[in-house]
């Protein structure tokens, strides 16, 4: 059997953590930023933790080796 590969896209988007959580940007701050209010995009910076099932469906199917 060949090895699975990491999606390179994956590897550019999320991060795991040392306990096995795995961090994302948040959402929605790529283009339109006139139309959304000061506090959403005060509220979008940095980075978030998944949900642990969404967390874990990363891990499985993108991030197989990371």
């Amino acid at each position: 059997m060949p090895k699975i590969k990491t999606k390179s896209g994956a590897k550019k988007r999320f991060k795991i953590t040392a306990t096995g959580k795995v961090k994302a940007a948040m959402a929605g701050k790529r283009h339109g930023m006139i139309k959304r209010t000061t506090k959403q995009i005060r509220q979008h910076r940095g980075t978030r933790v998944l949900f642990k099932t969404d967390g874990d469906n990363i891990i499985k199917y993108f991030l197989p080796n990371g």
